[in-house]
Parts: C-alpha cells; sequence; structure tokens
C-alpha cells in the first residue's frame, strides 16, 4: 500500500487538466509497446483546431457571441468521429483530450474512424429551446467547410441529444446543392430515428457500459442478482446502464446528478426514478423513495460495481480511497484521473476504461453512418445484436491481452489501440 500512503500524504493536490491525463496513458502505454519515436511524435499532436466565433439573436432581440471549438486529433484510419458538448467547461484544452480518446476509443473498436471532439462553451439551462435551435444552426454554418461525412462526423454528447443532431443534419444539408442533399444524411450521428437515425442509437453507450460488466462478471464468475451499484450521472448513459443492469437483477442504491445525491440501500426503482426526473427539470433530488445524500460521500456509498456517467476528473486522489466497489466501469470520458487510478488498482479494484466501457455509442453512431451511407434500414434486434458481438469482440481483446501482457485493462485497451494506428502509418508510409 505504499502508493496509497504517499497520495494520502499529499492530500487536496490540485486536479490536473484532462489533457494531462490522456498524455500519461498514452504515453505509459506507448512505453510499453516501444511504439515507434516518429509515429510517437504524430500521434501527441492534434491535427487541427477550430475555433469559431458567431453571433446568434437572442429572443429579447439581443445578439449574444458564442464560442465553438472542434478539434481533430487524427484520421490515419478513417473521417474524425466524436460528440460536441453543450457546457461552461468546453475550452481547447479538454477539446483536445477528448478528441485524442476519441482516435484511442475508435481505433481499439476497430472501426474506420478517427477522433475528433468540441463544442460550445455554455450552460444550455440558461437558454430557451428556440436559442438553443439557433445557436446549433449557427455553429453549424460555421463549422461547414471543416466537417463533412467523409471528413469529420459529430454526434451528440453532453447536453446535446438527437434533436441537436436533427438541427445540424438540416442546417448541413441545406447548404448543399439540391442533388446533393440527402447523400449528405451522414454528416452526423445520434439523430433521431424518424429522420435518419438508427434505432437503438439512444440506448447504445449505456448498453455498451451493461454489456462490458456483463462481460467482466462473466470471465470472473460472478453473478449480478442482488450486486448493488451506483451511477454518476443520471443522463441517458446512466439511465440506459441502469435500466439494463437493473433488468440482469441488479440493484441501484444511490445516483448523484448535477443536482444532488440520492442513496437507498434496498433499491431504487430505475424506471420510477427516470419518470420522476421526467416530471422534474431532470433533477433526482427529493425523490420519494431514496434518503438526500451529501455529495461528497457519494464515491464511499457501500455497492459492489461504480458507474461515473457524468463528466471528466471525477474519481481523484481525494476520493479514490472512499470507493467501496470492487468494479468501476467508466461510463463517462476521462472520469478517472491519473493519481486516483493508481490509488484504485493498488486497492485491487478493476477499472473497466471510458475507451472500451463507453464505446457502445461510437460503434452504434458507425451503424448509423453506414445506414445512411447505404441507403438502408436496420431494426432494434438487429442493431442490438450487432452491438453485443461486436462490444464481446472488443471485450474479449482488452481483457485476453491484460491478462497475457499482466497489465491493467486500460494500459491493455490503450496498446491495441495504438498498436493499430501504428501499423497503418507504418504500412502506408508519411507522405510525401
Amino acid at each position: 500500500m505504499a502508493i496509497v500512503a504517499e497520495i494520502k500524504k499529499q492530500k487536496k493536490q490540485p486536479v490536473r487538466g484532462m489533457m494531462d491525463n490522456v498524455m500519461e496513458q498514452f504515453n505509459s502505454a506507448a512505453d510499453k509497446i516501444n511504439l515507434h519515436p516518429s509515429i510517437r511524435k504524430i500521434l501527441s499532436i492534434t491535427n487541427n483546431e477550430i475555433i469559431v466565433n458567431f453571433p446568434v439573436k437572442m429572443d429579447n432581440g439581443d445578439v449574444e457571441i458564442f464560442r465553438g471549438y472542434r478539434v481533430q486529433h487524427n484520421n490515419a484510419l478513417g473521417p474524425y468521429k466524436g460528440g460536441l458538448r453543450y457546457h461552461p467547461t468546453v475550452d481547447i484544452d479538454a477539446a483536445r483530450a477528448l478528441a485524442m480518446w476519441m482516435t484511442w476509443k475508435t481505433s481499439l473498436a476497430g472501426l474506420p474512424y478517427g477522433g475528433g471532439k468540441g463544442g460550445i462553451q455554455l450552460d444550455p439551462s440558461k437558454y430557451s429551446e428556440s436559442e438553443l435551435e439557433r445557436i446549433t444552426r449557427r455553429f453549424t454554418f460555421a463549422l461547414a467547410d471543416n466537417i463533412g461525412p467523409e471528413h469529420d462526423i459529430p454526434a451528440p454528447d453532453v447536453n446535446t441529444n438527437s434533436q441537436t443532431m436533427a438541427w445540424m443534419a438540416d442546417t448541413y444539408m441545406s447548404t448543399r446543392p439540391p442533388a446533393e442533399r440527402t447523400a449528405n444524411q451522414h454528416i452526423v450521428t445520434g439523430k433521431p430515428a424518424g429522420s435518419g437515425g438508427l434505432e437503438g442509437r439512444d440506448r447504445a453507450t449505456g448498453f455498451g457500459v451493461f454489456l462490458s460488466i456483463k462481460f467482466w462478471a462473466e470471465k470472473n464468475n460472478i453473478n449480478l442478482t442482488d450486486k448493488k451499484f451506483i451511477v454518476q450521472g443520471f443522463g441517458n448513459v446512466g439511465y440506459w446502464a441502469a435500466y439494463f443492469l437493473e433488468k440482469e437483477g441488479a440493484k441501484l442504491v444511490a445516483v448523484q446528478d448535477a443536482f444532488g445525491s440520492i442513496e437507498n440501500q434496498k433499491g431504487i426503482s430505475v424506471e420510477d426514478l427516470f419518470n420522476y426526473t421526467k416530471a422534474n427539470k431532470g433533477s433526482i433530488v427529493d425523490f420519494p423513495d431514496a434518503m438526500s445524500l451529501n455529495k461528497d460521500d457519494f464515491f464511499a456509498t457501500h455497492c459492489d460495481i461504480c458507474i461515473p456517467a457524468a463528466l471528466g476528473n471525477q474519481i481523484t486522489a481525494d476520493n479514490a480511497m472512499e470507493i467501496k466497489a470492487t468494479l468501476v466501469a467508466e461510463g463517462a470520458n476521462g472520469p478517472t484521473n491519473v493519481e486516483g487510478e493508481k490509488i484504485l488498482l493498488d486497492r485491487g479494484i478493476t477499472i473497466i476504461p471510458d475507451i472500451l466501457c463507453n464505446s457502445g455509442g461510437v460503434v452504434g453512431s458507425y451503424y448509423e453512418w453506414l445506414q445512411n451511407r447505404n441507403g438502408e434500414l436496420w431494426q432494434l434486434d438487429e442493431v442490438m445484436a450487432k452491438l453485443e458481438k461486436k462490444l464481446r469482440e472488443s471485450f474479449n481483446k482488452v481483457y485476453d491481452y491484460s491478462q497475457k501482457e499482466s497489465m491493467d485493462l486500460r494500459t491493455a485497451a490503450y496498446c491495441i489501440a495504438i498498436q493499430r494506428i501504428e501499423r497503418a502509418y507504418i504500412e502506408r508510409g508519411i507522405f510525401p
């Protein structure tokens, strides 16, 4: 427990930025596989960083200026792919880190994509639906020359959804010549099912988190019935992960969202909580069948499985000692920082890393992109079966590699992802 003792001595260190975390994870894996120095240089930087400032007229007639970002990290394996988030924490540093994670995620999943990410620095709760529509359409127009269905394909992320994607697709398609409009439907993924979206795309990320837990349990001969789990973030990912886990017999015992935290060790009904949040502006606070929980005590809740499905940098040196779970399944991107991870691993806690655990979303996006590209329509059961098959392949690959090389699952996932990109560069060479 030497690492734990050392980090406890350094309590309340300033939390490092996400870019520091992603670079440390990358360099650690690159050292393990003896990554070619030239390829390490290429993958350490982003290809393009786009910042757009654009005016939007508010409902009261005033004009506000918004700043939007799109970072394109690497496209050695295919078009840039990744979400757009609307959140006050969006900045160029966060977009770089998230774009880099997308490169590893798409590579690990075996998809013909690279990595990109972006968004707008705003709090969407402060704007009306019509204002958010105008902001989204203006942002799409400002980005239009830098995205495209075979170049860079955005998707939903934090505080964006299928409606956001419908506005983006419509705006982008409207800027094309009439004969080309429908051929550009796959400019974004995560659209509503009635507007070129994929049946089941809404639950793909959460379903993937659930499957990762299920596959891990199978490998370790663990029965999920009556296993207790906690979820941080009860949005799309947290809800669907909890929904499928509950169907498997597991018990939701605590939830935290941006508004507060609740606990009931006897179990919280996922559907009841979901319906409650729909009627209460998305908040879990004051849910009648649970007690209020202090925000700082959430990660200390007694449970078997912890699912951080909110924002990055949530599990750090300050709270990693308090976690009671034996498994952390990362539904969010970068929820565990490097110091927090060292403590968890030293305590024998398994972490299913974000680039594996929440990759159901980008796999679902790939199927939507293919469906649009080929003019096909897939049924929900077909989509869910395809997702399960693809995610099982990914999980087995990472799990087997980690066992063979005696390393944690994150390092194994990074090694596999980076080696695939390295192979592409070695085979193709570098222009000119």
